[in-house]
């Protein structure tokens, strides 16, 4: 198995290439892009798998927030990209950056997440587009991908607009 890093330790290069490599080089023009504008991903949750000397992995967790009807928001973490090398795909790689930013984020109080991805894929990790059918995005985005992860139970608007943390 890779070791894994925290993502700040590895190449922003190598990120930048194994994210084409996995997505394609348009992959900027997504909607998740937008909800990750201006912001950093968030450190304690984003980690790369090395080996070798390659990168062959990495997961990033965003600031975000939903606002709701009354202009009140609520922080979320944006999961994503969740990537893995396509001469990797298969090995686990994917299972294994889920599960230890999910292990951070249960020592970051178990945030709230949410994500654009496969409700088929997601689901083993507590992930559901159940309880998102009232939310927006600031771009396109088939609903049955908005997936939410809220272990923590917290309070979350039933209908709200998603987008980047504005911060203070």
């Amino acid at each position: 198995m890779p070791g894994l890093l925290p993502l700040r330790s590895c190449n922003p290069a190598a990120i930048e290439t194994l994210l084409d490599d996995a997505f394609g080089a348009d992959r900027r023009t997504r909607t998740a892009y937008l909800l990750r504008a201006d912001t950093d991903y968030i450190g304690a949750l984003s980690f790369g798998l090395i080996a070798g000397n390659r990168l062959v992995g990495s997961i990033q967790c965003w600031p975000a927030e939903i606002l709701d009807g009354d202009g009140e928001t609520v922080p979320l973490v944006l999961v994503g990209p969740v990537a893995v090398s396509p001469a990797n795909q298969g090995e686990g790689l994917g299972k294994a950056l889920m599960s230890a930013m999910l292990d951070a984020a249960m020592l970051e109080g178990n945030p709230p997440m949410v994500m654009i991805g496969d409700a088929e894929y997601y689901i083993r990790f507590g992930f559901s587009a159940s309880e998102t059918g009232g939310w927006q995005l600031p771009g396109p985005f088939e609903p049955s991908r908005l997936l939410l992860r809220n272990d923590g139970d917290y309070i979350l608007p039933l209908i709200g607009i998603v987008g980047p943390a504005k911060g203070d």
